[in-house]
């Protein structure tokens, strides 16, 4: 199975509605590994590493998050794969 590795940033009511979490346990769910978290501007920035498929339902998960988010945008950035982290983990 091929590993791949995407940074995104997702736009729109994206904080103040437990985005983190819910993508958190989405992608633990999905054995991915990588981080998320809330910037300044309002939207959430987060890095999924894993294997492709995996990765690309944690996007398409991201395109709708949590019940009580709106997303906007969501802007995919393709990196290459480091198999950096060990967990998937919130940045604060």
């Amino acid at each position: 199975m091929p590993k791949t590795r995407f940074k995104l940033l997702i736009k729109g009511i994206v904080q103040g509605v437990n985005f983190r979490y819910y993508t958190r346990r989405e992608a633990q769910k999905r054995n991915l590994t990588g981080w998320v978290q809330n910037l300044p501007d309002g939207s959430v920035g987060a890095v999924f590493e894993g294997n492709e498929e995996d990765v690309e339902a944690m996007v398409q998960w991201c395109r709708q998050g949590p019940p009580s988010a709106q997303v906007t945008e969501v802007i995919v950035q393709p990196e290459e794969y480091r198999e950096e982290f060990q967990t998937f983990s919130i940045k604060f």
